[in-house]
């Protein structure tokens, strides 16, 4: 009783010390517990990883090719510990046969998808950028029709991971939401989505997924990051900083627009059979010397585009796949022109906003649903486009909607989230 007087007299005396040691006591535990309860995560994805890998298939038949294009620069540089930790044993586990292919720089992904061979499975391990830059190079090849079937799998290991959104349910777990992002790829549900072909007068054509962005909450919203210094406040003082150039802000522009198009009847899934070796090597060999055959443009007249002028402080072009609909009858991606008269105040407001919902379309402004619109800049027109949230030069673009053009793996219940809604 006496000894434990002493220690109570002692931490009494040393009261600093002590809320120090429990401090850092707490912190280290639920440090601890932390790690201990994304082990358990690991272990049980790994488990139902392997029930795949346990099914038995017949003799003939090969296994699935699995090529995965890992960014290993995102997140900071984390996302190759992210996806070795969390996502490659659960791949391994499921018996596909896994090809890593790791990108040294910014734009390699577009130039190995050029060079791919068949595969059974394409996955993104990376945020926007990586998707992005695969769906450009996978859709620019020659015999993009036939690779453009082979499903898409997301691994989101990113800063910005927009499709995550659309493909798996929330989690505020890191490890949590790379393990069913990669157990959704092995379950084989998939949804097809959208894609924006995004061409300018002289460069190849970018696609994208999300959308694009114009303006100067998008100019803000790049700039966060300088004023990490002040926190939870970094955004805001991005917004407001940004007022102190020349106000208001406006973005003229001249934009030309089809209309939604009628939605065809879905193709029904076919799996053909792998030709033989000597037939791929021909038709390899065929593509490679034979130039790529000219698009026959479809007739449109003059008649059917509207034309509008456009000042806006922001101008956005967004694909619905964030609203998934499969009744859907009509084609089409949002336009969505943003009022200019606004207060810096407003401004502030919705930038932040604006920063958790990229694409959002505020109250009072204009939205147009279209299948394909070109975007004509004044000469000399400043600035950068944000496709998928990667910058590109401002220029005079055209935006083609490519409906339903790629599938991609998602979570079985959001999957029956869609049908049940298709169905009431």
């Amino acid at each position: 009783m006496a000894g434990a007087m002493k220690v109570v007299a002692t931490l009494r005396s040393h009261w600093k010390k002590t809320a120090f040691g429990v401090c850092v006591l707490s912190w280290g535990g639920h440090w601890l517990y932390g790690r201990h309860c994304d082990d358990l995560l690991r272990r049980a994805a790994c488990q139902e990883a392997q029930t795949f890998g346990n099914q038995l298939i017949p003799s003939s038949m090969p296994l699935k090719k699995a090529t995965v294009f890992l960014n290993p620069a995102a997140c900071k540089g984390k996302a190759k510990n992210l996806f070795e930790k969390n996502a490659a044993p659960i791949l391994h586990l499921s018996g596909l046969d896994v090809t890593v292919v790791k990108t040294d720089y910014e734009g390699q992904a577009k130039k190995l998808l050029e060079l791919m061979e068949n595969t059974d499975l394409i996955i993104i391990a990376g945020g926007d950028g990586t998707v992005q830059e695969v769906i450009t190079g996978l859709l620019r090849r020659a015999d993009e029709a036939v690779f453009s079937k082979i499903p898409i799998g997301f691994i989101p290991l990113g800063k910005t991971c927009s499709l995550s959104h659309t493909l798996y349910p929330e989690s505020t777990n890191q490890v949590q939401h790379i393990t069913n992002a990669t157990l959704a790829i092995l379950k084989g549900e998939t949804v097809p989505l959208d894609v924006l072909q995004i061409k300018g007068e002289k460069e190849q054509p970018v696609f994208a997924v999300t959308g694009l962005r114009w303006g100067s909450y998008r100019d803000a919203g790049v700039k966060v990051s300088k004023y990490w210094y002040l926190g939870p406040l970094k955004t805001k003082a991005a917004h407001f900083f940004s007022t102190f150039k020349e106000w208001p802000q406006k973005h003229q522009a001249a934009l030309m627009y089809l209309g939604p198009t009628e939605r065809p009847p879905e193709e029904p899934e076919e799996k053909p059979s792998r030709p033989p070796l000597y037939v791929r090597l021909y038709r390899r060999l065929r593509l490679y010397w034979s130039s790529r055959p000219k698009e026959i443009p479809q007739e449109v007249t003059l008649d059917d585009w509207e034309e509008l002028k456009l000042s806006t402080i922001e101008l956005s072009i967004a694909t619905r796949n964030k609203q998934l609909d499969l009744t859907r009858t009509e084609d089409f991606m949002d336009i969505c022109i943003e009022a200019d008269p606004v207060s810096k105040g407003q401004f502030v407001n919705r930038g932040s906003q604006k920063m958790r919902d990229p694409h959002m379309c505020p109250e009072g402004s204009q939205c147009i649903q279209a299948s394909r619109c070109i975007l004509q800049l004044p000469e000399g027109t400043e600035g950068s486009f944000g496709i998928d949230n990667e910058e590109y030069e401002a220029m005079p673009v055209e935006v083609k909607l490519l409906p339903r053009k790629l599938r991609f793996f998602c979570d079985p219940r959001i999957r029956e989230q869609v049908l049940h809604a298709a169905v009431q």
